[in-house]
């Protein structure tokens, strides 16, 4: 398949954010700034300009099958060649393509300065409506981990459980492996062996119970405002201000999965199963909140299962049931790998007329960058004189550092440890 494009700026989708701020962690950029991932059966690439949004994809048949004569399709009547698969529905239901986002971040900035003041330099960030099962295995695997390590271990995941469906030069792309390929008695010991820790069992588990019941389990949670692809949306009733019930239900149908606390069940309704609402919280929503939403005092002194929900509400309150949305942009501007779009650097010229001993006037330029972080101003000042020739240039800057802290992994424990002795399944 050769490119095709669709008429989508940088304001309605930035690839560059949205692919690595920790919802997705299977794609894989080239060289020449191209993204692909092995989704539903083919390889697909996805590259883009100011203007438009390119995609392809790769077939099995495709990549083995010698040289083709030209295509006797006919191209419609604007010259474009009719689709004869499913790419571009692919493309446009994964991607999340039909909010315009443009008037959601008008909205949300509305109704929050933060966020007004923080979005410029985030825009295009969309929430993927990746396939749930996929969701759930990356934020098992995010418990005390990293966007770079969660990478790896879907990787390996995929190389050792998954189905191999071609190659890009010399890259193979391997399939997400469904949960039946991941229920063998060895799987556990293997996992762990690669790598995967403590991990290995909550996933090997999971599998487990997600096979004992119902193959369309998981999908039967999914909002029915966002439903899977091919079908036909159907109202999710009335927003409330813990979410609307379908939202609850699923998130609590997800606690009864091993390896699965608070923070993971909301990343796997939210980027899993559309439920818009949802709002995860980990450290760096935790210090987001302290920071610029007045947490961390009194009652929510600490991150407790009453001060998440806190948090929580408080966002539903101001973006509605969009919120894991919205948040999910301030997520990104907290990522250290997207701090210096946060770092403006201006330029100041001072003129210091200096007479010397000779009477001879010297002009000493220095040029100071101060950087605004996080929408502070900050300035300096002089810790010591220091003698500058003519001319010189002298550079300043300030950098900021923070720490992290910790919730799921408590819930995580706690709940193993009630359950010991006794095997918990998710409610059919």
């Amino acid at each position: 398949m050769s490119w095709r494009k669709l008429p989508v700026g940088l304001t309605e989708l930035c690839l560059d954010t949205t692919l690595r701020c920790g919802q997705s962690f299977r794609w894989r950029k080239s060289e020449d700034n191209i993204w692909s991932c092995a989704l539903h059966g083919r390889i697909l690439s996805l590259r883009q300009d100011a203007a438009h949004l390119y995609y392809r994809a790769l077939f099995p048949e495709a990549l083995h099958a010698p040289p083709t004569p030209p295509s006797s399709t006919p191209p419609s009547s604007d010259g474009t060649v009719i689709e004869i698969d499913d790419t571009k529905e692919l493309v446009y239901h994964y991607l999340n393509l039909e909010p315009n986002l443009t008037q959601l971040y008008e909205q949300w900035s509305s109704a929050d300065r933060n966020f007004e003041t923080k979005a410029p330099k985030f825009a295009g960030v969309r929430i993927l409506r990746q396939d749930a099962w996929e969701a759930l295995v990356g934020f098992i695997c995010s418990s005390n981990n990293n966007i770079i390590r969660i990478s790896q271990m879907m990787e390996k995941l995929c190389i050792h459980y998954g189905s191999l469906i071609g190659h890009i030069d010399t890259r193979p792309y391997y399939d997400m492996p469904s949960p039946a390929r991941l229920t063998g008695s060895k799987v556990e010991a293997h996992l762990r062996e690669l790598g995967f820790g403590y991990r290995a069992k909550y996933l090997h588990q999971t599998a487990i119970m997600i096979t004992q019941q119902d193959t369309r389990w998981l999908d039967s949670l999914r909002n029915p405002e966002s439903p899977t692809l091919g079908l036909a949306k159907s109202s999710a009733g009335d927003m409330l201000p813990g979410g609307r019930s379908g939202y609850r239900e699923a998130h609590g149908q997800l606690l009864a999965l091993q390896g699965v606390g608070p923070k993971v069940a909301d990343c796997v309704c939210l980027m899993g199963l559309g439920w818009g609402e949802a709002v995860p919280v980990d450290t760096h929503v935790w210090q987001i909140a302290q920071r610029d939403y007045k947490f961390g005092k009194g009652k929510h002194r600490s991150l407790t299962k009453l001060t998440y929900d806190a948090i929580g509400d408080h966002f539903r309150g101001l973006w509605g049931k969009e919120a894991g949305w919205a948040h999910s942009v301030l997520f990104t501007a907290d990522l250290r790998a997207f701090s210096e779009r946060l770092s403006s650097k201006t330029e100041v010229e001072e003129e210091i007329k200096e007479e010397d001993d000779a009477g001879l006037v010297s002009k000493i330029v220095t040029n100071i960058e101060i950087k605004e972080e996080h929408g502070v101003n900050f300035s300096s000042e002089t810790v010591a004189k220091i003698e500058l020739p003519a001319s010189t240039s002298v550079k300043r800057e300030l950098i900021e550092k923070s720490s992290l802290d910790r919730l799921d992994e408590n819930t995580v424990h706690g709940k193993r440890k009630r359950q010991k002795g006794s095997k918990s399944r998710p409610k059919g």
